[in-house]
């Protein structure tokens, strides 16, 4: 007997109230299948989604099943950016995560689909598969088309800035608007929504060749009908998202992570996806695994290629090809299927061959996107984790975005308590090159840990700073980053950590090759790391935290929040 049968008896109510709500009473007998998405007038990754709930119910009713549709729509980082509602962003992958858990325990539902699109709605969408573990599959929203010379919507920070400077004119700048997002779908370039479409597929959790379809397409229509027999199948056999969320599949999904230069995001959400089910997948294994695996694609921002240009390269799957000696092909996936006997599934139907014809039209090949194991775009991954006395608990930082010759850099520390501090300084000319900024009290539990992409391309598009001057923050940044920046700083300033303690003129160090970040010196003078740490017991004596009070969701979210390195989920107490 199917769940919500059996729970239907003992409330015989419910039936009554799903009658009211349009169902038929030959309804009430079918497997009964919850479709969340995050559709909403939010952004362009959401606005779509409707056509791809439509697609879904539809899919469903053709296998027997009766779809219930509910929505609970995500923010968009891009729109948050720049003020305090970026505060807000990573408190809402757990609320988002909280609602889809609710809506799915509260009616006794047979299987669930999610329909997501971007940064913080995927991460919370896998963690509560993760959570509910009841037969389901998640559907990404796919990618946007890129404007005209490959035209993205992060490129209006420094048009922004020019526009101030009087370099361009305001219509210009509106020209850039208008033309930066000309479709729904994902931003063009591998920030954290395109990073984490290709995780929900590495992981499993998603169809294979979802991530990064262009969302223009009917063929994303297609697949999120196709999605609703496979969560028919997933019913009859029992498969359940733990079954596919195992160490295999995470150690999978962090190498494709590597080969795309994924954001660090990343960092943040597998982590948090693991922890619902057990595991405990720290960064260090992002580094290790990316200190192996090679880059194999140039992607925007760091690259040259917008991401619906790797879907036509084969996208995940394509990958995979390039990458079986690093993959456990025997993962299981939603297809029912594992990996690698869904590479022999799409290889024998002809999946890659139609990539190749869109690729065509630009007058591309697949190994020119895609480019072979033996030829990477870069190697050692993109992704490194710095470890010191500025960071005992860990930092991560983009490498690949990063300009080799700030791989290795000492200069004076800049301390800022907020972003918009720091921002102005950066703009009024009190950077100098050589500077370490550090922005703090922007972790978890100091402000939420918002995105600071406005502060990084504040530094990328200022020629005298971009490859002279470094980012420090135990905040985060948006997949967008370029540049020396590094984020997550742990622990967080807010709990004590020797990122508060940092005064102006302290000498900090970033090594990447060597993995570290530390502070050298106190006062402009290098000294011993014992005189250091004396200096830094001295100032924690008399450090206080800054009072940041803040009501609702987000003081909840700040009061809860574990350290960034543990992925920054709730930490619930007994």
């Amino acid at each position: 007997m199917l769940k919500s049968q059996h729970l239907r008896k003992v409330n015989t109510q419910g039936d009554g109230l799903r009658l009211g709500s349009g169902w038929t009473p030959s309804d009430l007998a079918k497997p009964q299948v919850l479709i969340d998405s995050v559709f909403g007038d939010s952004h362009p990754g959401s606005y779509h989604l409707d056509k791809l709930v439509k697609s879904a119910k539809n899919g469903l009713y053709s296998v027997g099943c009766k779809p219930a549709v509910y929505t609970v729509t995500d923010m968009c980082d891009g729109i948050a950016m720049a003020h305090d509602g970026m505060n807000y962003s990573l408190v809402s992958r757990e609320v988002i995560a909280m609602m889809v858990e609710i809506h799915a325990l509260s009616s006794p539902f047979d299987g669930i689909m999610l329909i997501s699109s971007c940064d913080k709605s995927i991460p919370a969408h896998l963690k509560a598969l993760a959570r509910l573990d009841m037969p389901g599959i998640h559907i990404s929203g796919g990618a946007m088309m890129p404007g005209p010379d490959y035209l993205s919507s992060e490129k209006l920070y420094g048009s922004g800035f020019k526009e101030k400077r009087g370099e361009i004119t305001s219509h210009e700048l509106l020209v850039e608007q208008i033309n930066s997002c000309p479709t729904c779908g994902a931003c063009q370039f591998m920030g954290t929504a395109s990073t984490m479409q290709t995780m929900s597929e590495a992981l499993g959790l998603s169809l294979p060749g979802n991530a990064l379809m262009p969302a223009s397409i009917n063929q994303l229509e297609h697949l999120s009908y196709k999605a609703a027999e496979k969560v028919k199948e997933l019913m009859e056999k029992s498969i359940t998202p733990r079954q596919i969320l195992t160490r295999k599949a995470f150690e999978n999904a962090i190498v494709i992570h590597a080969a795309i230069s994924g954001s660090t995001n990343a960092t943040l959400h597998i982590p948090a996806i693991a922890h619902e089910v057990g595991l405990d997948i720290t960064a260090d294994l992002f580094e290790e695994i990316h200190a192996k695996v090679p880059v194999l694609v140039s992607l925007k921002t760091s690259g040259k290629w917008p991401t619906e240009l790797l879907w036509f390269a084969g996208g995940v799957p394509g990958l995979m090809m390039q990458l079986k000696d690093y993959l456990h092909l025997d993962a299981l996936t939603v297809t029912g299927k594992t990996v690698g006997e869904n590479l022999e599934e799409l290889e024998r139907d002809g999946y890659f061959q139609v990539g190749k014809g869109y690729l065509r039209n630009y007058g591309l090949t697949t190994e020119e996107v895609i480019q072979p194991i033996d030829k990477p775009y870069k190697q050692g991954g993109g992704l490194a984790v710095l470890y010191g006395n500025l960071a005992p608990e860990g930092a991560v930082v983009k490498h690949a975005a990063v300009d080799p010759k700030m791989h290795v850099h000492t200069g004076p520390a800049k301390p800022y308590d907020s972003e918009e501090a720091a921002v102005e300084a950066i703009l009024s000319g009190e950077i100098k090159p050589g500077d370490m900024i550090i922005i703090r009290y922007e972790g978890p539990q100091g402000a939420g840990m918002p995105e600071m992409l406005r502060t990084t391309e504040a530094i990328y598009t200022n020629p005298e700073l971009v490859a002279t001057t470094a980012l420090i923050t135990d905040g985060r940044f948006s997949g967008a980053t370029r540049g020396p920046a590094i984020g997550h700083v742990s622990p967080e300033a807010a709990t004590g950590g020797p990122l508060a303690l940092v005064e102006e003129g302290d000498l900090i160090t970033v090594n990447i090759p060597a993995r570290k970040l530390e502070i050298v010196g106190i006062a402009g003078k290098e000294t011993s790391k014992e005189e250091v740490e004396k200096v830094l017991a001295e100032r924690k004596k008399n450090w206080t935290r800054p009072v940041k009070e803040n009501k609702g969701v987000l003081g909840l979210f700040q009061s809860m929040a574990t350290s960034p390195m543990k992925g920054a989920y709730l930490k619930w107490t007994k």
